[in-house]
């Protein structure tokens, strides 16, 4: 079986199993016991705050640990509602976010919000003008915009989407959920508030996320009770997966330093031009030159995706049409909506994400099995599958 979903889950790395084994087996106790074995637990945690913390250029007391990238961002944003009001203040983000922030939004909106979803130009960047406009026209509030989009892969303008809110008193939060371990995001370079992460994205288990909140910044804690991790997020702590969030960082640090996933990106760009050289009516969707290295997105005309996806999954290659949260959905998606991308060839999309793992052997026999899949399916729905390679960017 060929996986080529990673931006649905990602396979957890054998490291970062073997750092969590001793925690399920010998060192189960509670880090907030006072007896020495909790010691070594309590220890373990500040362990791996640290390695989160060094992963995207945070301070050690500027990370929480959360249940998911969907608690972080709900989190984040129901406490800046409770914080600003419904009262004079603006609620901005963009027509693309994940449905973790988009939902949140939408229920804010629900009572008595205003919410302004600014869009993006053809290749899935911010429109900044939209943006910087919107910050400008807000009297008090805060902005929410993704770091780099779960289907197409496509990074935003966050440095200057920041900076634009900072300058007009706007908090900012981010959900780099797709980007976190695969580019480099320093928190100190970059003037965000607050930071989403999720560990199954970069080869943690599911179950675990973390939440970077930029010191002095106020917050107001969705779950409270023990006290656990400082106040801000109330629940005795996951420990096991806590440990492999940090033990994944750790990795996803040496990959970043020794050469910035150099083999995935050549791996993804191998695949593409392939495709396009050898499948006619074949469209690449995204900003060609910002993007992660994990992620390409291709539309074939004449193909609905949601058969493609099938042959494929037959034919032992797992891939998947956009958004995990949204398969099955018989729907064109919000984000190439927002891109302008028409309603037939937003059906006709598969997004393909790599990971470290993916070797070249299975890029080659995914491009065979892609080729075999559009020309099977063609045959079936009519299409001609004439048309020149397209690229929007």
């Amino acid at each position: 079986m060929i996986y080529l979903d990673n931006h649905a889950t990602t396979p957890v790395h054998p490291e970062v199993v073997e750092a969590m084994l001793p925690f399920l087996r010998e060192h189960f106790h509670n880090p907030s016991s006072g007896y020495r074995a909790s010691r070594v637990v309590k220890k373990a945690i500040a362990e791996a705050r640290g390695e989160v913390a060094d992963l995207i250029g945070a301070k050690e007391e500027e990370i929480v640990f959360t249940g998911c990238g969907t608690e972080s961002n709900n989190m984040v944003l129901k406490s800046l509602a409770r914080v600003y009001g419904r009262k004079n203040s603006r609620v901005i983000t963009s027509k693309i976010e994940h449905s973790a922030v988009l939902r949140p939004c939408q229920a804010m909106e629900d009572v008595g919000f205003t919410v302004e979803r600014c869009g993006v130009d053809a290749g899935g960047r911010l429109d900044l003008v939209e943006f910087k406009q919107a910050c400008e026209g807000a009297q008090s509030g805060f902005a929410s915009v993704m770091w780099a989009n779960n289907e197409t892969g496509v990074i935003q303008p966050i440095s200057e989407a920041s900076k634009l809110a900072k300058e007009n008193g706007l908090a900012f939060h981010t959900d780099a959920i797709q980007a976190v371990g695969k580019i480099p995001v320093n928190v100190a370079q970059v003037p965000v508030d607050f930071l989403s992460v999720s560990g199954h994205k970069l080869h943690a288990p599911k179950g675990v996320g973390a939440l970077f909140l930029r010191e002095g910044v106020r917050f107001e804690p969705l779950i409270r009770g023990g006290g656990q991790e400082a106040g801000r997020r109330s629940g005795t702590e996951n420990v096991p997966f806590i440990v492999g969030l940090g033990k994944a960082a750790a990795l996803m640090r040496a990959a970043l330093a020794k050469g910035g996933h150099a083999e995935l990106t050549a791996n993804r760009d191998h695949l593409e031009k392939r495709l396009s050289e050898e499948v006619e009516g074949v469209i690449l969707n995204g900003n060609r030159d910002h993007r992660v290295p994990t992620c390409a997105h291709i539309s074939f005309e004449g193909c609905e995706g949601d058969g493609l996806m099938i042959l494929l999954d037959e034919a032992g290659v797992q891939i998947s049409t956009g958004s995990a949260c949204m398969t099955g959905k018989q729907q064109a998606s919000h984000v190439q909506r927002a891109m302008g991308i028409s309603e037939n060839l937003a059906k006709s999309s598969l997004r393909i994400s790599f990971s470290s793992f993916t070797t070249r052997a299975e890029t080659e026999e995914a491009v065979e099995k892609i080729k075999n899949a559009v020309r099977k399916l063609r045959q079936v729905q009519g299409g001609s599958g004439v048309g020149p390679v397209t690229v929007y960017s």
